[in-house]
């Protein structure tokens, strides 16, 4: 279906790295990317443009327009999202989508990959030593820093600091101009390692969807949707917050099917019961 096909990726930010490799190797076909496409008009993490479509629909939208401008049919692109993980508010999370679009044969394949595994972070800060603190939380300097004068200001805004020295001279004359400043950390993947590791994740995720066929139909991107809760307690066997089945949906004929017990257990700990362990 796909062998010997060009296949675009739509980005500006070097995501081809960690996405073609095993698209190339899995599919058969030849990636490649459009460098006049600038995929930061759907909106930016520094804020100088906003994001005004859902993260799907972005990244929808975003891999339609690059395959429109290559005249090419086949496509992937990714959308980031960066904030507090939705099982732990106190921790942030990078939550980043991968869609994947054959025009020819009517296709749309979508993963999620969700980690904790981000540097995300932003703070205002009144001094060098405060500076050089938080650099080295985030990881400064193999992850980039963005700089402006405060937290929603985008005038001033200097972005892809990577020395420290290019950092303290950002720095001063920030201070010395506006009176105040806002570090925080680069999202963009050419300047996050972090953030790239987790795309190339997700696009795993995708190589092993798209080589899934639906039992009913025999057309690829036949992967999970849906998880269930609800694993008995080994104990009272109540039901649990932890996972009794996945669901398994076709991308395109819908069809469904459920698979109970994909961690191989078929009970809980009474530790994990909110009967039992309150």
């Amino acid at each position: 279906m796909f062998e010997g096909r060009q296949l675009i990726i739509a980005t500006k930010h070097k995501k081809e790295t960690v996405i073609a490799p095993p698209i190339e190797a899995s599919l058969g076909v030849t990636c490649f990317v459009n460098e006049t496409f600038d995929t930061d008009t759907l909106g930016t993490f520094s804020g100088e443009i906003e994001r005004k479509l859902d993260p799907l629909s972005t990244a929808r939208h975003k891999c339609l327009l690059a395959m429109e401008l290559s005249n090419c049919d086949l496509g992937i692109a990714s959308e980031g999202s960066f904030g507090a993980h939705p099982s732990n508010p106190f921790a942030s999370a990078d939550d980043e989508l991968l869609i994947f679009i054959d025009k020819k044969n009517d296709l749309e394949i979508v993963v999620r990959a969700l980690s904790f595994d981000t540097n995300f972070d932003g703070k205002s800060i009144t001094n060098e030593k405060r500076l050089l603190e938080f650099a080295e939380r985030v990881q400064f300097p193999s992850h980039a820093l963005i700089l402006r004068a405060s937290k929603h200001e985008n005038n001033s805004i200097l972005k892809g600091i990577t020395s420290t020295n290019d950092l303290i001279k950002g720095f001063n004359k920030l201070l010395d101009t506006c009176g105040t400043v806002f570090a925080e950390t680069d999202m963009r993947a050419l300047y996050n390692p972090s953030r790239m590791k987790v795309i190339e994740t997700a696009t795993h995720k995708l190589v092993a969807k798209i080589n899934s066929s639906c039992p009913e139909c025999s057309l690829p991107g036949f992967g999970v949707t849906d998880i269930r809760k609800g694993l008995p307690c080994g104990l009272c066997r109540l039901p649990t917050a932890s996972t009794l089945s996945f669901v398994y949906q076709c991308e395109k004929c819908k069809y469904e099917t459920e698979e109970l017990y994909p961690n191989d257990k078929t009970e809980e700990d009474p530790m994990h019961c909110n009967y039992c362990n309150p």
